[in-house]
């Protein structure tokens, strides 16, 4: 039942000196300065592996531990697998309570409407460019004669590899390139 503090700043030159004051009750914390966009914070990832059931995770704002409603959400079902109560001092949220619950599922809800309208529309953009005649992805790399002369040089026994070369392709395209024969 230890309580297990987790600290961030976005940037190198942002001190994490008010956090660890209030994060001083904490046994153990885990602290680092990167974006709260970046995906890879390992000092958080490190935090999520040393907690255990019974423990508190504690950290000051809910900005600080996820960069956004649906990451947060993933954190707090990590969290509640483990039996692990999360505490957020500055908002006082506190999982450990039925409103404390309550808040971050309500957050939750929130998060997972957001996406299902940002796909939405998402969607719809992408129908109505189509419509408009907007052409999606890259141009292909070889023309048609191009496409056809591969194949030919392939029928007469040339190497993948020579393929590769003589036409700037991956392994991957010269073998879509000789299957979209069909």
């Amino acid at each position: 039942m230890a309580k297990v503090g987790y600290a961030r700043v976005s940037t190198s030159g942002q001190s994490l000196d008010v956090q660890r004051e209030k994060l001083k009750d904490c046994g153990k914390l885990f602290q680092e300065k990167r974006s709260g966009l970046d995906g890879a914070r390992p000092e958080l990832k490190r935090c999520l592996e040393y907690v255990r059931e019974g423990d508190t995770l504690v950290v000051t704002k809910l900005d600080r531990l996820a960069r956004s409603t649906g990451h947060l959400y993933a954190i707090h079902e990590e969290l509640k697998r483990k039996g692990v109560a999360l505490s957020v001092l500055d908002q006082h949220i506190d999982t450990s309570t039925p409103a404390g619950k309550a808040l971050l599922g309500l957050l939750a809800i929130i998060a997972e409407f957001e996406t299902d309208i940002r796909k939405e529309r998402q969607l719809e953009g992408i129908a109505k460019a189509k419509a408009s005649g907007v052409k999606f992805g890259r141009e292909p790399k070889l023309t048609d004669h191009q496409r056809a002369e591969l194949r030919r040089k392939r029928k007469k026994g040339v190497l993948i590899k020579d393929l590769m070369k003589e036409f700037d392709l991956s392994k991957a395209s010269v073998y879509r390139v000789l299957g979209d024969e069909t």
